[in-house]
């Protein structure tokens, strides 16, 4: 049995013009080449939100906006268990376009297209929200 508690992770769920953006990690990374909904762990004594937005800023430079949160799940890899915690989003009007810096690659994928790339495990119970 785990004895560690589930590490607070935050996902964006970005849509524009009903396509959805995945970024592809870093192939020296944990899940390396694998796409996922940006974001990443929370610190402590940060909210989710703050988090997200932090995040969203350090990994692709972009602003924001939380349209609504989509009920949270853990995930246990074998390294750990996380608590994924996502938002839906669209980005604020004055906003930079998304840029990878810390990712491999980002794509605009249209909902039906998002099953043909290779998620990562904890962001797959996704898509059945968003299919």
């Amino acid at each position: 049995m785990e004895s560690n508690p589930p590490v607070p992770v935050v996902c964006a769920i970005i849509v524009r013009d009903d396509r959805i953006m995945i970024a592809q990690r870093p192939p020296d990374k944990k899940l390396g080449g694998l796409w996922e909904f940006p974001g990443g762990k929370v610190e402590p004594g940060e909210s989710a939100e703050a988090a997200l937005h932090r995040e969203l800023h350090e990994e692709l430079g972009c602003s924001v906006q939380i349209t609504r949160s989509l009920p949270t799940f853990v995930h246990a890899y074998s390294w750990g268990s996380i608590e994924l915690i996502p938002f839906l989003c669209e980005l604020v009007a004055d906003s930079p376009e998304p840029h990878p810096h810390e990712h491999t690659a980002l794509v605009w994928a249209e909902r039906e297209q998002l099953r043909a790339y290779e998620l990562a495990p904890a962001d797959v119970p996704l898509l059945t929200a968003l299919l």
